[in-house]
């Protein structure tokens, strides 16, 4: 069982058009709406792949309802709470050679206790779980320690966390030492206060991270792929995608492939494979769609534990 939490879910409507031009008027060629929020994704990946999962949430306003709705459709157990403000709608534009373009609301603004209710459902759901995964940006109102509030509470319990997030939240999880963090590029280099513009230097930040108490630092770069640092291994993965579609979710997706391959025994750098193969394969399919186990065909990932790390990243 692998229990995530989203603070800020959301309806994922993802339009596609031929070419975006700011300030006219498009007509989309297709579209469609998905449940979104990074734990949601990672919970909807699990799920996809037949995993055992559940999805901790605020739910409210209409939009909370078509949350819950696309949930029960996609078959992904859920826990709602019942929280005042209404589930935000993030809109994805799409152009025919992957470019995605992004415009996310900021989400309801929760109380204290709706906060408090959040984090105390999480617990509750987790008892036997081996992962429990705290995900995505924080909605107006919740404390910018809420993920570490998690971690602490976690790890009283002896459970293993994973954190995805961003910005001061993300950072003051980190200090709070959850056993996983998978920050992107961008993340990663906000987290430690400097550029770093090669796998090298990704390495070494990875690297520093370790020694002050995270077992495992897992690190998307898009389509340079993925490096993954524990005190005892170094290892990098990637796939190549020649007709990408979507990137909505594809770091999500990948977080969900690492995490079931770490919950069923495979070796950090063999789970690291597992979850560029998901990510990858989010990439070539449309919206936030996570992939199917038909979809992982053809998707071939290489590790490599001694990459150039000169290399400077895209």
């Amino acid at each position: 069982m692998i229990v995530t939490l989203t603070p800020n879910p959301s309806i994922d409507r993802a339009v596609l058009i031929d070419a975006l031009r700011r300030g006219e008027v498009h007509r989309a060629t297709s579209s469609r709406i998905d449940p979104g929020g990074k734990g949601v994704n990672v919970s909807r990946a699990l799920a996809a792949q037949g995993g055992s999962t559940v999805a901790v949430l605020p739910s409210g306003g209409p939009e909370g309802h078509l949350l819950e709705e696309l949930l029960d459709a996609s078959g992904v157990g859920h826990v709602s709470v019942p929280v005042c403000g209404s589930v935000r709608m993030n809109i994805s534009v799409l152009e025919p050679d992957g470019t995605t373009t992004k415009l996310n609301e900021p989400g309801p603004d929760l109380s204290a206790d709706e906060v408090e209710s959040l984090l105390a459902t999480t617990l509750e759901r987790a008892d036997g779980a081996q992962w429990v995964v705290g995900c995505g940006s924080l909605p107006p109102g919740a404390p910018a320690d809420l993920y570490a509030d998690l971690v602490g509470r976690v790890r009283e319990r002896g459970l293993r966390v994973a954190i995805d997030s961003s910005g001061a939240p993300f950072a003051a999880a980190v200090a709070a030492k959850p056993h996983l963090i998978k920050p992107n590029h961008e993340e990663l280099a906000e987290l430690v206060g400097h550029d770093l513009p090669s796998l090298g230097h990704v390495r070494d930040a990875a690297r520093e991270l370790v020694a002050g108490g995270i077992d495992v630092v897992a690190v998307s770069l898009g389509g340079d792929g993925a490096l993954l640092v524990t005190a005892d291994e170094c290892a990098h993965a990637r796939a190549t995608i020649t007709a990408p579609l979507s990137t909505v979710g594809a770091g999500d997706c990948m977080l969900a492939g690492l995490l079931h391959g770490l919950s069923t025994g495979l070796t950090p750098a063999d789970a690291l494979m597992t979850g560029v193969t998901w990510g990858a394969a989010a990439v070539t399919l449309p919206g936030s769609r996570v992939p199917s186990p038909a979809d992982l065909d053809g998707i071939r990932a290489e590790l490599t534990r001694e990459p150039d790390f000169d290399r400077v990243l895209s």
